[in-house]
């Protein structure tokens, strides 16, 4: 009996190895997953921008201003580029550039001089879309009804973690 004993209590030892490693196998994949979809837009940036802005929108051209790296203790979310408020559209100039990461928006933001992310949390911002591009030029439409001279600043901002990654001041443009 004392061999049927040892047999049994190796066995137990398989089961709990089996476990063991089965478990550390789901959770070592769902670290790496959810790592991957971190990581990626860090590994994988899309291409630059390269939209162009219209005649039309050219010649209502409001306002302007310089994307800026608000924190500059923190690496990670930082811009810099010029962007031109028409009267229906938001442009990004060829020059834009933001750190990568997820879920970016262009909000217009109706609170001037943006430093910190609690500037932006408890404004009725305008969302105009996702960021396109960390880089290059890029166009977005500003809906109908909306009074430029409410929304002194534009912000590039991660929706997923609420942070601010760029703000720019805008100023009137001249003789527009």
């Amino acid at each position: 009996m004392a061999e049927g004993t040892e047999r049994r209590g190796s066995g137990g030892r398989i089961w709990r190895a089996i476990a063991i490693f089965l478990i550390g196998g789901v959770l070592g994949t769902g670290f790496g997953v959810g790592l991957g979809f971190f990581l990626f837009p860090f590994v994988f940036p899309p291409p630059p921008g390269m939209d162009t802005i219209t005649e039309d929108d050219r010649s209502a051209l409001y306002a302007t201003g310089e994307f800026i790296h608000a924190d500059p203790s923190d690496p990670i979310h930082y811009g810099s580029g010029k962007v031109s408020v028409y009267e229906r559209a938001v442009f990004l100039e060829p020059d834009f550039k933001v750190g990568p990461g997820p879920a970016y928006h262009v909000y217009l933001v109706p609170k001037a001089a943006i430093r910190a992310s609690a500037d932006v949390a408890d404004t009725m911002y305008v969302d105009l879309g996702p960021l396109r591009a960390f880089e290059g030029s890029q166009r977005y439409a500003i809906p109908a009804g909306v009074n430029l001279a409410d929304y002194p600043s534009v912000v590039i901002w991660c929706e997923r973690f609420s942070v601010l990654i760029s703000p720019a001041d805008l100023m009137p443009a001249t003789g527009g």
